[in-house]
């Protein structure tokens, strides 16, 4: 016989873990290894059970689901991960696959399709809901040929941020700079990161410089 599929369920509602936990636990050749509440949990947990499935929630406290997905590939990279998730968004679909998310579908998904979803995943295998699957062939086909400069999405304060980042600036230091928290230069970071599909600052530092949102003065 073969051996159970495994499952690490991630999600900060502890109604939507048990509602996913109760259809997948009658499932013959599904097992459910643990739950965990939040991004740092997860990581934590798949370091100690290499599940082969992940079913991550993307918007959640700490961490979230995005860096989550970077970091339990980094503790369990045979783990695959699914994103089971309520948003659809580019600044949330983009990332999370850059992350290393195999498959990414929508909380309105059917029990019996995220079962099929889970035993795809298992063997390799990808699944997109529609709406996801058709802003990734956009991406592919270069949608974006016609709009090459992403920063028209950026708010003026984004800018501004992006700027400093490119400049090399920390976080502390833009926040001294702008004469704004901390906290507040961190929601920044995290909105340009999405509204530019990208993973890290570094990335976004270097594509300021390639499009020529910051130039080198000489001093």
């Amino acid at each position: 016989m073969n051996e159970k599929i495994t499952v690490l369920i991630v999600d900060d509602h502890a109604i939507v873990r048990q509602g996913v936990r109760g259809f997948l636990e009658i499932q013959p050749d599904l097992l459910v290894v643990g739950e965990a509440g939040t991004g740092e949990e997860s990581v934590h947990m798949a370091g100690e059970l290499a599940p082969d499935i992940v079913l991550m929630d993307l918007v959640m406290s700490g961490i979230g689901g995005v860096e989550a997905t970077r970091k339990v590939k980094q503790v369990s990279p045979h783990s695959q991960i699914i994103v089971l998730t309520s948003y659809y968004d580019d600044e949330y679909i983009f990332p999370a696959l850059r992350a290393g998310a195999l498959s990414y579908v929508l909380k309105d998904v059917s029990p019996e399709e995220l079962a099929d979803t889970i035993r795809k995943a298992a063997r390799g295998e990808s699944v997109l809901h529609p709406r996801v699957a058709a802003r990734v062939v956009q991406e592919i086909r270069g949608v974006r040929r016609d709009t090459p400069n992403l920063f028209v999405e950026l708010s003026d304060r984004e800018l501004e941020v992006l700027r400093l980042i490119a400049d090399g600036l920390s976080n502390a230091a833009i926040a001294e700079k702008l004469v704004i928290s901390e906290k507040t230069v961190k929601g920044h970071v995290s909105n340009i990161l999405g509204k530019l599909h990208m993973v890290d600052r570094t990335q976004a530092a270097v594509y300021a410089w390639q499009q020529g949102l910051v130039r080198r003065t000489n001093a």
